[in-house]
């Protein structure tokens, strides 16, 4: 996958969002660990599919509480989510699935989807009763079965853009 770095960023800021080690990302660009990069800078991320490649793509709606799932720019399916409370609000903007974990435990449920954000992701949840409501520390919560199915369908590579 080809990532844009947006703003001054460095090889390990960029490499912690993508859950990568800083020295898998420089030795795949030519570059140190320590190096400071500049706006507009493509570099490539290994381990990741380009997401252009993908007909998926996830649209997040915080005010709706919704995931929809789209393939091929045609919604397939929406889902119900909890989102983040007041003073861990989930965040906005353009996102990537980078990896995944089953079965992680405790308030994430059966599925953990990574995003491009570091802390941030997609999960299930062991308090169902939660779906709709803003109560997350900003991650995304599904039904467990809900984001088993999404997990099923969508490879890590997949863009998330979630508006407010």
């Amino acid at each position: 996958m080809i990532y844009t770095v947006k703003a001054l960023e460095t090889v390990s800021s960029i490499a912690k969002d993508f859950r990568i080690s800083p020295e898998a990302l420089a030795r795949a660009n030519g570059l140190t660990v320590q190096s400071a990069l500049s706006p507009g800078r493509s570099l490539f991320i290994p381990g990741l599919r380009d997401p252009k490649t993908i007909p998926y793509h996830i649209a997040v709606s915080i005010s709706k509480k919704k995931l929809g799932l789209y393939k091929n720019g045609i919604l397939v399916k929406q889902y119900p989510i909890a989102t983040g409370r007041m003073l861990y609000s989930t965040p906005t903007g353009e996102f990537v699935i980078v990896n995944r974990e089953p079965s992680p435990g405790g308030p994430y449920g059966v599925m953990w989807l990574s995003l491009s954000k570091a802390g941030y992701g997609i999960h299930g949840t062991n308090n169902p009763s939660s779906i709709g409501q803003s109560v997350s520390k900003g991650c995304i919560r599904m039904y467990n079965k809900d984001v088993l199915e999404l997990a099923a369908a969508v490879p890590n590579g997949t863009r998330v853009s979630i508006i407010g």
